[in-house]
């Protein structure tokens, strides 16, 4: 388990011609919470992995376009969807803040991610991504059903970024513009 500040959840980019299988498993927990897990292979070492999981610099590879370690807490990392953002927003194992309209925060705030990396083999790892503490009720369903296709769409994007180099936030931007036009 990496105690690590996550991030990149919130406000997902569409999967660009990523494709990859993600194993998605969820349970009841004893105390009435949900749990949601997803697991892909990354085509790369463990410690490569880890140094994009757990580095504001990898990070910025695949899953925000800017990231930073706040001043204020040396085991998290900050970061955001957006190009001019600075440091200010805080998630360290649970969400602290989210984007203002952010649906059911109450809920999810009280849901904590954890990162688990395991070899396959001397070039390829497991990254297990959990979610405990998704509440049992209308507004815990809605964010599990989010985040069971939100992680999985992250985790290719992690996975993409071993496979073809780190993603291109401005060509990210402008398909996102591309894709608002159209509709």
């Amino acid at each position: 388990m990496l105690r690590l500040a996550l991030i990149a959840l919130l406000l997902l980019v569409p999967a660009a011609g990523v494709a990859q299988n993600v194993t998605v498993t969820d349970r009841h927990e004893a105390d009435g919470t949900l749990t949601l897990s997803h697991e892909i292979i990354v085509p790369a070492p463990r410690d490569a992995v880890y140094a994009a999981v757990a580095t504001p610099e990898g990070w910025r590879t695949w899953a925000t376009p800017v990231s930073w370690v706040p001043a204020d807490d040396a085991d998290a990392i900050e970061g955001s969807y957006n190009p001019a953002a600075r440091p200010g927003r805080l998630l360290v194992f649970r969400t602290v803040r989210a984007p203002q309209g952010f649906p059911h925060f109450d809920v999810y705030q009280r849901v904590t991610i954890f990162i688990e990396l395991e070899s396959v083999d001397a070039t390829h790892t497991r990254v297990r991504l959990t979610g405990t503490g998704y509440a049992d009720n209308e507004a815990g369903r809605l964010l599990f059903g989010f985040f069971r296709n939100g992680n999985r769409i992250s985790l290719e994007h992690l996975r993409q970024r071993f496979v073809s180099g780190p993603l291109d936030w401005a060509a990210v931007r402008a398909a996102e513009a591309r894709e608002r036009l159209t509709h």
